[in-house]
């Protein structure tokens, strides 16, 4: 095998006509052993000119790897010693590395196992130092029954989603309140609304969720909005919990009436988004002093009517997020989240604000 290439499921038979139309010479096997989402080049006239084609001409394919070494995939030790030869001229001057293995097929050991024997065997070798999270170089090793290919290429190809100088953002939602007025209606549209609001506040993790009426409401109509709330908030967390390496945190639900709420939080950041606002642009270097003094900081998004204009008087601050436009009343909260961390992180005095 020159080339191996991973396609998404479905597209191989694709994937492997435009190799074919590359280099029409080349011998391409759709899916090597019977495994999906797999092309292999098998022999080309120039592998190293196919491969970089392939790179930038083929779409179809999400990672192609040079083959520069192969081995029987019974032994470890000898899955080690190709991984050896493969980096020779390709890991020296003091570069970092890391091994990934992908497994296919019945062996008497695991992937961490073919990790940590490549590994051992390129550090005695080479001296080369370890970075699991963002190495200089990769050593590939795709197993696929009885033969293992070993390639090697620069860690900064990898798309990883957290890559060097990247932060963790769920940290700087936490010490934002989400107020939300509830959505009257039908209450078959009360509760899809409520779960939408719910799912996306959990994907946020934000400090809290407040459903506050402004004034009387059906009570039926209300606590479809809310039953609908913790559906999407719980549905939410469950896969958060499967997703993440970290234990996600559970937003708590709380009602309250608006009025009383802003009264009982006169000492805290009060911040409404509503059209009479001011862009936020210019309302950035403001919002970020907010955010950066306070232990906490409330966000107040309307529903089929907006903020009452009374609590304008006592806001720190209004703001448009799209001047000229409605927001639907699930994608306030959600837009209004993501727009102010962006901006927060562009302003000029992002120094002082921090994640929680």
């Amino acid at each position: 095998m020159e080339i191996l290439v991973k396609t998404p499921l479905g597209l191989e038979e694709v994937c492997a006509s435009r190799i074919a139309e590359l280099d029409p010479g080349a011998e391409v096997v759709v899916r090597p052993g019977g495994y999906v989402g797999l092309v292999g080049v098998v022999r080309c006239s120039d592998p190293d000119g196919l491969y970089q084609r392939i790179l930038s001409e083929v779409l179809e394919s999400e990672s192609v790897y040079r083959v520069v070494a192969t081995a029987d995939a019974g032994s470890l030790e000898g899955i080690a010693e190709a991984a050896v030869r493969a980096a020779q001229g390709r890991l020296d001057g003091g570069k970092s590395f890391a091994v990934r293995t992908v497994r296919r097929g019945r062996h008497s050991f695991t992937s961490l196992d073919v990790n940590v024997a490549v590994g051992a065997a390129i550090q005695r070798e080479f001296s080369a130092p370890v970075d699991l999270d963002h190495p200089d170089m990769v050593v590939r090793v795709e197993i696929i029954d009885d033969v293992a290919y070993v390639s090697v290429y620069e860690g900064g190809r990898e798309w990883v989603k957290m890559g060097p100088g990247k932060r963790e953002a769920w940290g700087f939602f936490s010490k934002i309140s989400v107020v939300q007025m509830p959505y009257v209606g039908p209450p078959k549209s009360c509760r899809e609304m409520g779960a939408r609001i719910g799912r996306a506040v959990q994907a946020f993790e934000v400090g809290e969720l407040v459903v506050a009426p402004s004034e009387p409401v059906d009570a039926r109509s209300l606590a479809e909005f809310l039953l609908g709330v913790l559906e999407g908030l719980e549905s939410r967390f469950e896969v958060q919990l499967r997703a993440y390496a970290r234990k996600p945190r559970r937003v708590s639900v709380t009602v309250q009436d608006l009025y009383q709420l802003v009264r009982a939080r006169r000492g805290e950041p009060i911040i409404v988004f509503e059209p009479e606002g001011v862009e936020l642009s210019k309302a950035s270097e403001r919002l970020a002093e907010l955010y950066s003094s306070a232990k906490r900081i409330n966000f107040l998004f309307g529903s089929r009517e907006g903020i009452p204009k009374g609590i304008y008087r006592v806001a720190d601050l209004v703001i448009d997020l799209a001047p000229a436009m409605t927001l639907p009343t699930e994608l306030a909260a959600p837009t209004a989240l993501l727009a102010a961390y962006t901006a927060l992180r562009l302003t000029k005095t992002e120094a002082g604000v921090e994640e929680a």
